[in-house]
């Protein structure tokens, strides 16, 4: 299965993760705007909130490759993220499992998105407590013929629905149950549970 590495995937991209035995991420592709590359939604006090990794665009005219993002270290986005984080859920019943975990990895003095997004995806796992091998691509191809090809999944824009079963969520009294969020809305509100609970909406995949 291909993927495109992405910062604390939508729940969607999880449940390709979670039934799949070996995962290729896109290691040379172009590097597109408005997409999880950068970004990810989860559920804040006012409802869905997205939080976003400040990047250094290309500034000429030249395609740039997803793997030669920098980070832009001029804004002090590690101090929003674990804020937003901490105030959303730190009320849930497993945020506090996970916590310094996640912390130590967001304070974590990235160079490279990609890098960020690996290690993210790696955690991920662990939190999962999921033993997944993972590759990288030496070059680009537009199509596979023999990969089931999830790279799609990276649009922040999809207009895509899935049913998700609904899980508890710590506002979800206030604005009802959001889909597809952040995996990390996931873990957070469902701690050990939440490997079944993606392996158990295989069908919207496969």
């Amino acid at each position: 299965m291909i993927l495109l590495p992405t910062i604390f995937s939508p729940i969607i991209q999880y449940v390709a993760i979670a039934n799949s035995n070996e995962i290729v991420f896109e290691n040379e592709d172009n590097y597109q705007k408005q997409t999880y590359r950068n970004r990810y939604y989860i559920y804040g006090p006012n409802g869905k909130q997205l939080l976003n990794i400040p990047i250094i665009h290309n500034k000429d005219k030249g395609y740039l490759k997803t793997k030669d993002v920098l980070i832009d270290k001029s804004y002090s986005w590690q101090k929003l993220h674990i804020k937003s984080l901490q105030t959303s859920y730190r009320s849930s019943p497993y945020f506090e499992f996970y916590e310094d975990e996640l912390l130590n990895l967001i304070n974590n003095k990235f160079k490279y998105l990609i890098d960020l997004n690996i290690q993210s995806f790696q955690l991920i796992l662990d939190f999962l407590q999921l033993d997944l091998p993972y590759e990288k691509t030496n070059e680009y191809h537009l199509e596979y013929d023999n990969t089931i090809d999830f790279r799609n999944l990276v649009n922040a824009k999809s207009k895509s629905e899935y049913s998700f079963k609904n899980y508890t969520q710590v506002f979800d009294n206030k604005f009802g149950f959001i889909s597809n969020l952040s995996i990390l809305d996931l873990i957070f509100n469902e701690g050990p549970n939440a490997l079944e609970y993606l392996e158990n909406h295989k069908k919207l995949l496969f």
